[in-house]
């Protein structure tokens, strides 16, 4: 399959008056497995729908490979798109649902039977083919769907929500699955997602949108690390998030809030003295005993647990400092220690791990 560079210039659709879309600019290059992540209504499959030409935007324009393809009907944009329940013929075989699209397309009964046992083998399903779809796992099914679109060879391949109907484990097993298949075909993919982990697990990069608008653009560790503001920091992974002022101090800048005090940032990122909130992820965290020797480098607090999560490779304490609470994950293993309800600890912060973001 060919690798094509798909572009959204300027893109702003509403529903009566409600603004779904808003000047979107966005490009995704050829090859890329690219995720559109967000929460409910912020517009990610609605972006979704106007590239495969399901809905119309009142402004803007939608280019495939350099071409103009906005007022193009959907059958005719040569983009391929997985849905969500995955939208087999329930009255049809597999092998059948796999050659639906090529049937449409009016190609010889030859070339449709070699198309669709290629597309079969490619996602391992041959010995299914008789099968119906109600005879078939949400994993089997998933994959028919995909079996369906690939076998017309699309330039752009769409998928919206294609793992959340499927159980947790299962989800972890298909989205490697989807990734190499994706590498093998070589195909610019689309993703729509809710979920996080799914998104950063295996996309190039990610655009996160909220309330219409993309708020950034970046590789997954671009996201997680450097979010762009308030809402990429809450979004994607779990953060600690304060606000208050930065000052210069003697050691460098410091930063002051109710919550926590004053905050020595040495070794923090650079920023101008003003209204800021500091961001630092949980695991960025560490806690020591009462009484133990402290490494020099952290910014020391004093605390005690306020309560824990079992989480099976980690345990996630919340801990509460003066009048506020910070949540810290310690990595578990056999013989660790483990922190009980009430005790009193030190709460270190890595000061490179802080981020500051505009208050």
């Amino acid at each position: 399959m060919a690798k094509v560079k798909v572009e959204f210039q300027d893109i702003a659709l509403a529903f009566g008056k409600t603004q779904v879309l808003r000047d979107i600019d966005l490009v995704i290059e050829p090859g890329e497995f690219f995720a559109l992540l967000g929460p409910s209504g912020s517009g990610k499959s609605t972006l979704l729908r106007v590239l495969a030409g399901f809905a119309r935007p009142q402004a803007g324009r939608v280019l495939v490979d350099g071409k103009d393809i906005s007022a193009v009907p959907p059958w005719q944009r040569d983009i391929g798109m997985v849905f969500q329940n995955y939208a087999l013929w329930p009255h049809m075989s597999v092998r059948a649902n796999v050659a639906f699209g090529l049937e449409e397309r009016r190609l010889p009964r030859d070339m449709i039977k070699r198309k669709v046992a290629a597309a079969l083998e490619l996602v391992g399903l041959q010995e299914f083919a008789a099968r119906r779809p109600s005879q078939l796992s949400g994993g089997q099914q998933q994959r028919v769907a995909l079996a369906r679109t690939i076998a017309i060879e699309p330039k752009v391949l769409l998928l919206d929500e294609p793992l959340s109907n499927l159980d947790a484990k299962l989800r972890v097993h298909m989205r490697t699955e989807l990734l190499a298949l994706q590498r093998k075909l070589g195909v610019t993919t689309i993703f729509v997602t809710h979920d996080q982990e799914e998104a950063l697990s295996i996309s190039d990069r990610v655009a996160v949108l909220d309330a219409g608008v993309i708020q950034q653009v970046g590789t997954p560790l671009e996201l997680f690390d450097r979010p762009a503001n308030r809402f990429i920091a809450n979004f994607v992974g779990t953060v600690n998030m304060f606000a208050g002022t930065l000052r210069p101090g003697a050691d460098g800048m410091v930063f002051e809030s109710a919550a926590l005090g004053a905050l020595s940032l040495r070794g923090a990122p650079a920023a101008a003295a003003g209204e800021v909130e500091i961001a630092f992820r949980p695991h960025v965290v560490t806690l020591a005993e009462a009484g133990a020797a402290l490494d020099g480098g952290l910014i020391w607090l004093k605390g005690s647990i306020a309560g824990r999560e079992f989480l099976g490779e980690f345990i996630r304490y919340v801990v509460k400092v003066g009048t506020t609470e910070i949540i810290t994950d310690q990595a578990h293993y056999t013989e660790a220690h483990t922190f009980a309800p009430g005790e009193a600890v030190n709460l270190g912060i890595q000061p490179a791990q802080i981020r500051l973001l505009a208050a």
